[in-house]
């Protein structure tokens, strides 16, 4: 395959020796995106080295099978070591950073994630933008496979691990390239959304709720992001938005020249899904387009797995897709890490993990899980990691949020030194509430403490749903020893019993 930086001349002050590899340094590289970022550019071409504080599994061992060193902790010697033409910071990184500062104090050529996979990456390919406050990274990764299953061989790179591919990014020589595109900031120099380097031509506009306290005033700066974001997309370009957020709608009809189309779930739309029937082998569904029908299976579930789904039939149709290419996309898609992710069932109780933290995703995705697996007992598991749920922007729709639970867990969030104390989410008062609604509901603060209550009170066919944008503390590993442990110790006192008599 050749390599798509076999030419480097749109980088006009970096000198690459005749037949050499251009060196590129990636600061922060053990980032999800900046890690995935590394692996797709060692796999174009370059030599590729990168530096990060804290550098774990299984970021860590994707990058070792890479071949990606990796130096730790970060300093201004590694850039020695590293001998870059190019250094790319993530977002991650402050200006006063050690490396940071050493690339301006020498005057190395540097550039943001974004801005780097615009260039290196996106230039001169069909951009596919996947946007919205929820669903980017399940929407991202079916649309690459959509394409890939379809022979068009495009590139992706998404936010979670691809089950189909057994990694975030995909490197291929078709003309099309999906990203997932990201309202956070930049750079530590460029506090505007990444999604305006990712030179869009076409895009989906999922959704549209307030998200990212931490970087954002208030709802109208956070949807100036998004309309900034339709300003990129050329006059040829095709957006398509989810008319169940009408605020969206708005947003891109106002915001682009492109043309727009509308998707959603059950409803008035130019794409519409509609009658589903869920089965353990997932969603058998209904969609109807401008002048078409098709019957499609997901391996999901979910009704706004279903209307993402339809948004990703209406881009692909957009790009000369048949409606039996998307469906035969749809049918062979297995899904993203950590998206309904099953972790493991023992003794009858199945652990089930997600990324969900806002509350719309909360709701949808316990929502989802008794749609899928209806016969079961759901208990929902929930740490509000982000600097949003952290906050008590959302505190009155977190109650609700469990109404489809049967039993519900939350873990009392650790203190941030960027929330303040009058900001911070009450998560006794949302107890509270969710009892008050007939769901037996605790908060605790510890996992350990958490992981002890689920295992005592788990039973056989109960379905136990792990909610969080991080790691939990290491919940769901324990959670599945203590389950295992239980297990033994009921079979040594059946065997005991047997023997007594």
């Amino acid at each position: 395959m050749t390599s798509p930086l076999s030419d480097v001349s749109f980088l006009d002050d970096i000198v690459v020796p005749s037949g050499k590899a251009l060196r590129v340094h990636l600061v922060g590289v053990a980032g999800t995106g900046m890690g995935a970022f590394a692996g797709m550019l060692k796999a174009a071409g370059p030599h590729v080295t990168g530096s990060d504080e804290n550098v774990y599994p299984p970021m860590s061992d994707m990058l070792r099978e890479w071949g990606i060193e990796v130096f730790t902790p970060y300093a201004a010697e590694n850039l020695e070591r590293a001998r870059p033409e190019l250094v790319i910071i993530g977002n991650v990184i402050r200006r006063v950073n050690p490396e940071a500062t050493a690339v301006r104090e020498r005057g190395l050529q540097q550039m943001s994630f974004p801005a780097a996979f615009g260039a290196l990456i996106a230039a001169g390919k069909h951009s596919v933008v996947i946007a919205g406050t929820h669903g980017k990274t399940t929407t991202s990764a079916l649309m690459g496979h959509v394409l890939a299953e379809s022979g068009r061989d495009p590139t992706f790179l998404v936010g979670g691990v691809t089950l189909n591919y057994g990694g975030n990014y995909r490197l291929g020589t078709g003309e099309h390239v999906v990203v997932e595109g990201d309202e956070y900031d930049t750079a530590y120099w460029d506090k505007g959304p990444k999604f305006l380097h990712y030179r869009a031509r076409t895009a989906l506009l999922t959704s549209v709720e307030f998200d990212h306290a931490d970087i954002y005033r208030d709802l109208a700066h956070y949807e100036s992001s998004f309309e900034r974001f339709g300003g990129t997309l050329p006059a040829d370009g095709w957006l398509g938005v989810s008319a169940s957020y009408p605020r969206a709608v708005e947003i891109a009809r106002r915001s682009t020249t492109a043309r727009v189309a509308t998707y959603a779930w059950d409803r008035g739309a130019d794409y519409r899904g509609h009658d589903a029937q869920f089965s353990d082998a997932g969603a058998r569904f209904r969609i109807d387009g401008p002048g078409e029908s098709v019957d499609v299976l997901l391996p999901m579930s979910g009704f706004h797995n279903l209307e993402n789904a339809t948004g990703v039939y209406a881009a692909a149709r957009s790009l000369g897709l048949s409606p039996g290419e998307v469906a035969q996309g749809f049918a062979t898609f297995r899904g993203v890490k950590r998206r309904q992710e099953p972790r493991g069932e023992i003794d009858g109780v199945l652990v089930v993990d997600d990324f969900a933290h806002h509350p719309t995703a909360v709701r949808e995705t316990i929502l989802a899980m008794r749609q899928r697996y209806p016969t079961r007992r759901l208990w929902a598991v929930f740490e509000p990691r982000s600097n949003t749920s952290r906050r008590n922007i959302h505190q009155r729709e977190y109650a609700s949020a469990f109404d489809e639970a049967h039993v519900a867990s939350i873990r009392l969030p650790e203190p941030h030194d960027q929330v303040p104390l009058d900001q911070q989410l009450d998560v006794a008062a949302i107890v509270r509430g969710i009892a008050s609604r007939g769901i037996p509901a605790t908060g605790l603060a510890e996992v350990d403490a958490l992981v002890a209550l689920v295992a005592e009170g788990a039973r056989a066919n109960d379905l136990i749903l792990v909610m969080s944008n991080g790691a939990f503390g290491g919940f769901i590993p324990a959670l599945l020893r203590s389950l295992v442990v239980r297990a033994n110790t009921a079979g040594s006192r059946e065997v005991s019993g047997g023997e007594a008599g």
